[in-house]
């Protein structure tokens, strides 16, 4: 494949690593404010005067599509040129070299992922996992993250139900963080960490929210803000796209699951991250880093939902030693008695 001529940050964006918590940070002159776009029209709706870059699209439902992705307006990475890494004493720095697409979850513009239905996310699910595989085929990109941000607190950019989608030329660092704890607890024992967080979960049920299928929603022992929700599988699989769309009748379960998560979460705070969370690229794997030698066995997909709740901001203070005043256990007692529909 040929690449285009190297130019150095043609967008005015760059990549580069802090050199005490070795995570990477993109930065530049142009970075525009994340705010929901105010425009006449609605970019994302079949009827729109703006045609998006498509990339990937989903037939069925009532349309001519149910879900599909395309390219970000104003991406932070491009898939153009290789990162060039390069060195300038102790720092590093390299070209936001990726993909950034947005990942439209319906056609219509009042149907979100807690008022959809399961039919209607499952499609949106499927379609994030093709994704993933796809661009998990380009050796340049180690990780693929899909997440959402909802609420002008959190970042929301567009007013039609999206999420997003970035290709990286690393892996995040809280995914780093997990793989490593993953690497090291099978090492010991030869077990996933995830499996047995969920088996003691699942006994001790305190802190389950709701079981659906294989899908477990549980508030995490050691929750980072109040009332944080993990959706996990009770089947072992690290990568998502893998597990998605080897079982794609599953997903209909997790759609359901997640439904019901964030219309529990809704009754807290509307605004709120989702984060799926799954393994790097193992397509293309690292000759030098441990983590990569059992990731099949030690890591395990997951979603992760971490609502914002205004009047608790200290809680998203901390970036290392988080503060959340609300225990687990109390968080599911007021999330159970949420009244969701469905």
């Amino acid at each position: 494949m040929t690449r285009p001529p190297l130019q150095w940050f043609p967008t005015g964006m760059e990549l580069r690593k802090d050199p005490i918590t070795r995570s990477w940070v993109i930065t530049g002159d142009d970075v525009q404010e994340s705010a929901p776009r105010s425009e006449p029209f609605c970019r994302f709706c079949a009827d729109s005067p703006a045609v998006p870059q498509l990339v990937s699209t989903m037939g069925g439902g009532d349309g001519p599509w149910s879900a599909r992705a395309v390219v970000h307006p104003t991406p932070l990475y491009r898939i153009e040129g290789e990162p060039s890494r390069r060195g300038e004493g102790l720092y590093d720095r390299m070209r936001s070299v990726g993909a950034h697409e947005v990942l439209i979850e319906n056609p219509r513009h009042d149907r979100n992922l807690w008022n959809a239905s399961d039919g209607e996310i499952e499609q949106f699910l499927i379609l994030a996992a093709q994704r993933i595989q796809d661009l998990k085929r380009d050796a340049r990109f180690k990780y693929i993250s899909i997440f959402k941000n909802h609420g002008g607190s959190a970042g929301q950019e567009f007013e039609h139900p999206t999420a997003q989608l970035t290709a990286t030329t690393f892996v995040p660092r809280r995914v780093l963080y997990e793989l490593r704890a993953g690497r090291d607890y099978f090492a010991q024992k030869e077990r996933c960490v995830f499996c047995d967080i969920l088996s003691q979960e699942l006994q001790q049920n305190q802190r389950v929210l709701e079981t659906r299928g294989d899908f477990v929603a549980l508030c995490p022992y050691a929750p980072r803000v109040p009332y944080e929700t993990w959706i996990m599988s009770r089947v072992h699989e690290a990568a998502f796209e893998r597990f998605g769309l080897a079982r794609p009748a599953s997903l209909r379960d997790l759609g359901a699951l997640l439904r019901h998560t964030l219309q529990r979460i809704r009754t807290i705070s509307e605004e709120f991250h989702l984060v799926l969370h799954t393994s790097p690229n193992t397509l293309h794997r690292s000759e030098s880093l441990g983590y990569w030698k059992t990731i099949d066995e030690d890591y395990h997909w997951h979603i992760e939902i971490l609502p914002i709740i205004a009047s608790k901001a200290k809680s998203y203070t901390f970036k290392e030693v988080y503060y959340s005043p609300v225990a687990s256990e109390t968080a599911v007692k007021r999330l159970l008695d949420a009244k969701i529909e469905g």
